[in-house]
């Protein structure tokens, strides 16, 4: 009665962490589902949103809806709710969004809610946002009084929480009588199903190791076994055991005590690593001799190897006991990836079974990771696998024209390892040194800049002596760098030598090239983009450095329609164009140029007060020209791939 009466009290509250603009798109269909994380973030909070996509005509195909969404969510985060948008009748709008919710979770869990749940909708006319909340029992739905939009959605969702990861590779035996081949679709269900309830067996154990290692904080270690998830012995490197209640365990002893990384990122992401372990010894009672026992087939058979490779994320509290997580997130989760695998393979089991392999994402405007399974015998390139990410695409409402969920965009998760390339990876460099530069000077010019980020490479980087050979070289990691953090690619950005091989492999080079220090220009570096990245580059040849201000226009669309970096070369000198500002009424314009010569240590004060990243004028205040009147000049403009 008392906890009755308090509920009753309570003021409904919600709290929604992706941004209004994203909740009320006016893209068709008209419903999202409310993603949130109900047992470990109250109140209700709402951290991302999904598009529905498969409607009959009068209503939401729920038991599709249910199997595309089973194999994106992240353990941890469930359907809290549904929002219809352009209502007229809000509590009619509202409920149904609400029973549809319910309905849908129930067909991904096989149960009701037993946590809160909203219906919400937005008003047609004025675009205001409107929550009904209903109790686990779903009998009484009321008006949310309080709505909470955060400021650092970000920050909230890992503050409070963290991941856990679990990687499973399997090899299943499958025996077939080669007279029994109709039934293979049952055979391999009821193997992968046998597999699936072994989980908890007294054989299997469950060791769970910390995400990083630093010399003030120990790595701990945890063993957990099957059916006793009562036990559990911490380990730490220094070899010193204490025991512990499995209940008081919580994630939160797994990481350091300042938890410096609280934002999920592509680059960068820690997780509690789970390892599975046989241990067919365990507890055993007596010494048994091995025995062989021989079973003569009555038919002609042939084995068949079912590999499967499970990879599940769980999301928790950081308080939540490491043994409740294994039991209630991670067990249940390999099950149901278990599940999903075997449908796919029963569905196209031929001579060439799948290769079905999960990728963990977190892409732009999304806070949550989401899970993507591919069959990996397709690639990246291949029709079937495009279409399954644009329905991606669609459903977490991502734009069509950029590759986020690629296998090269997944998740790294670094462990604690540290990355021996780290500077040619760009982690170590500068950033987007342009945006402290002061204005150009041109007077009522329109600036025209590169689109998104990218590293500063130049001369000496990576201890290599390339001064007076190499700048065209470092505008092309410069550039690569560019589609690296915008997600069209993951490669590493190539070295001299990787560049010079290249070159040699596709014939335009001799042998003798590599570990040479001989000069590319523009056209070398768009068959390296090619080669290394798939992409297309447009070339503008130009007879003198006077006639580069007459292609400021074209520049200027340039960066309007693709934004990357331009490579410009001419004579013994190489540049990396970052925008234009022109005046088409004057003529009058200045180019933003990123200097690969510049051999210091990266000083953005410096580089930016020596003019190695400034606004160059074709010929400035002192009557000098910055582009030389004798040498022609070759122009590279890289596409921006459109693909996802």
């Amino acid at each position: 009665m008392e906890a009755a009466a308090a509920r009753s009290r309570r003021r409904p509250a919600i709290r929604l962490l992706c941004p209004k603009k994203s909740l009320v798109s006016t893209l068709s269909p008209s419903l999202r589902w409310l993603v949130g994380s109900p047992r470990f973030l109250p109140p209700i909070t709402v951290a991302a949103a999904l598009r529905y996509l498969h409607d009959d005509g009068s209503s939401p195909d729920l038991q599709r809806e249910a199997e595309e969404i089973r194999g994106l969510l992240v353990r941890g985060f469930d359907i809290v709710g549904a929002l219809h948008l352009g209502s007229a009748d809000f509590e009619a709008d509202a409920g149904r969004a609400l029973e549809l919710a319910r309905a849908l979770r129930e067909r991904l869990f096989g149960e009701r809610a037993s946590h809160d749940m909203v219906g919400g909708c937005v008003d047609a006319a004025m675009g205001d946002i409107r929550f009904l909340v209903s109790e686990g029992d779903g009998l009484k739905a009321v008006e949310v009084t309080e709505v909470v939009w955060e400021d650092e959605p970000g920050r909230l969702l890992w503050e409070k929480g963290c991941l856990l990861r679990c990687e499973l590779p399997l090899k299943l035996p499958l025996y077939v009588p080669s007279d029994e081949m109709s039934g293979m679709k049952a055979r391999i269900s009821s193997l992968i199903e046998s597999t699936a309830s072994n989980l908890r067996d007294h054989h299997v154990s469950y060791l769970i190791e910390g995400p990083t290692t630093t010399p003030d904080q120990p790595h701990y270690s945890t063993i957990l076994h099957g059916k006793d998830l009562n036990s559990v012995s911490l380990l730490s490197h220094n070899g010193s055991t204490e025991e512990y209640g499995a209940n008081i365990v919580s994630c939160s002893k797994f990481f350091p005590a300042k938890r410096y990384n609280l934002s999920l990122t592509r680059e960068n992401a820690d997780a509690i690593q789970i390892t599975i372990l046989s241990n067919q010894s365990f507890n055993s009672s007596k010494i048994n001799t091995p025995v062989v026992e021989y079973f003569p087939a009555p038919a002609l058979v042939s084995l068949r190897v079912i590999n499967l490779k499970l990879d599940i994320l769980c999301y928790t509290s950081v308080d939540f006991p490491v043994a409740a997580v294994v039991s209630e997130l991670v067990i249940p989760g390999l099950a149901d990836q278990l599940s999903i695998m075997k449908n796919a393979i029963v569905s196209e089991f031929t001579a060439e079974q799948p290769q079905h392999c999960p990728y963990h994402f977190v892409p732009p405007g999304l806070f949550i990771p989401v899970t993507a399974i591919y069959d990996t015998r397709y690639g990246e390139i291949e029709e079937k696998q495009s279409e399954l990410r644009r329905n991606l695409h669609l459903r977490l409402r991502l734009p069509l024209d950029r590759p986020l969920l690629r296998i090269s965009n997944a998740i790294n998760f670094s462990m604690g390892r540290t990355d021996k390339k780290a500077s040619r990876n760009g982690s170590s460099l500068l950033r987007d040194v342009h945006r402290e530069i002061p204005s150009s000077g041109v007077s009522g010019g329109i600036m025209s800049l590169i689109d998104g980020s990218y590293q500063y490479y130049h001369y000496l980087h990576d201890g290599i002596d390339d001064n007076g050979w190499g700048c065209a070289y470092r505008s092309l990691q410069t550039i690569v760098s560019w589609y690296r953090l915008q997600q069209y690619s993951s490669i590493n950005v190539p070295s001299h030598r990787e560049i010079q091989q290249v070159l040699v492999e596709i014939g335009d080079k001799d042998p003798s090239f590599i570990r040479s220090r001989e000069w590319i220009g523009a056209i070398e570096l768009s068959f390296v983009l090619d080669k290394l990245l798939g992409v297309s580059s447009k070339i503008i040849n130009v007879r003198s450095g006077d006639e580069l201000p007459e292609k400021c226009r074209e520049l200027a669309i340039h960066f309007e329609t693709q934004g990357t970096p331009v490579m410009i070369g001419g004579g013994v000198l190489a540049y990396t164009l970052l925008g234009v500002d022109y005046n088409e009424a004057s003529g009058d314009c200045a180019f933003l140029i990123l200097d690969p010569h510049y051999t210091g240590a990266d000083d953005l004060k410096k580089i930016v007060n020596g003019g190695w990243c400034g606004w160059k004028k074709s010929i400035d205040s002192k009557g000098r020209s910055f582009f030389l009147k004798d040498k022609f000049y070759n122009l590279l403009l890289p596409q921006r791939p459109n693909m996802v």
